[in-house]
């Protein structure tokens, strides 16, 4: 039998850049998609936040 899953604690809400406005536009998103109470949504904002200004191929955010 496999050992349980561990989870690690959720990561913070990335904060954007502020001379960006693709991140000011997706944490606008984020606020709405919570509003809404659609935390899908408002989870897949923060990833591409956190991963906008990320170099390609360097892996997912931790």
């Amino acid at each position: 039998m496999d050992p349980p899953i561990t989870l690690g604690l959720p990561l913070d809400e990335p904060t954007p850049p502020a001379d960006c406005g693709v991140c000011a536009a997706l944490a606008r998103q984020r606020t709405e998609a919570t509003r809404d109470g659609d935390l899908s949504r408002a989870t897949d904002c923060s990833v591409e936040i956190r991963n906008h200004h990320r170099p390609a191929g360097t892996g997912s955010a931790s």
